[in-house]
């Protein structure tokens, strides 16, 4: 059975650049989140309340297929955020900005639920812990926000990050691996090496 690695962390802290580094860097396979190829994405963009249910619900199902594809192999597999984190950071902040009512939510809930039950837990989660003024400068000189439309502002930015620490820390701290990261190393040069090691 193929071993599951997630790389988790709020906006802008480097989820999806650790991810590459280290498949290119350990021979892992990289399992990406990619909001061009969701067939609701555009639709949420446009109208966040009529879109956001069928939205969130592809994403965990597809993040679930993503850990099946993972565990029927043999490799290393490296997801940028994933299943938990879906649920646990968007689907709770969606239902707080009004985008799912109380039913939408607790469906989202049953559904994480359901398919948690069904797959292995992560072998490890590596949770990338930045200064939110460092998160809100990254995002700033990205211009990311225009690409989420305002549906994640920079204002959720500390909402996002007490979800992450309520989450992780129920954790086992046997399967969590929580990296400080800072603006001088934003390409994780002088990490990746030793967070491969680390997962080895």
């Amino acid at each position: 059975m193929g071993k599951l690695i997630t790389i988790v962390g709020n906006n802008a802290s480097g989820k999806t650049t650790l991810t590459q580094a280290l498949c290119r860097e350990a021979g892992f396979t990289a399992y990406l989140e990619s909001h061009a190829d969701r067939p609701y994405q555009p639709q949420f963009s446009q109208d966040v309340r009529r879109y956001a249910l069928p939205n969130q619900i592809d994403y965990l199902l597809r993040r679930a297929e993503q850990e099946s594809q993972i565990r029927a192999g043999a490799a290393v597999g490296v997801q940028d955020g994933g299943l938990d984190q879906d649920y646990h950071l968007y689907c709770r902040l969606f239902h707080h900005k009004g985008f799912l009512d109380d039913q939408e939510f607790d469906l989202c809930r049953r559904t994480y639920q359901a398919l948690r039950r069904g797959l292995p837990a992560p072998d490890l989660i590596v949770w990338l812990r930045a200064p939110l003024d460092l998160l809100r400068q990254r995002l700033q000189a990205r211009a990311r926000m225009i690409d989420l439309n305002q549906i994640v502002t920079l204002n959720d930015l500390p909402l996002l990050e007490s979800y992450l620490e309520e989450w992780l820390g129920r954790v086992d701290p046997d399967h969590l691996l929580i990296v400080k990261i800072d603006a001088e190393d934003e390409w994780f040069s002088g990490l990746v090496e030793q967070i491969a090691q680390a997962i080895d």
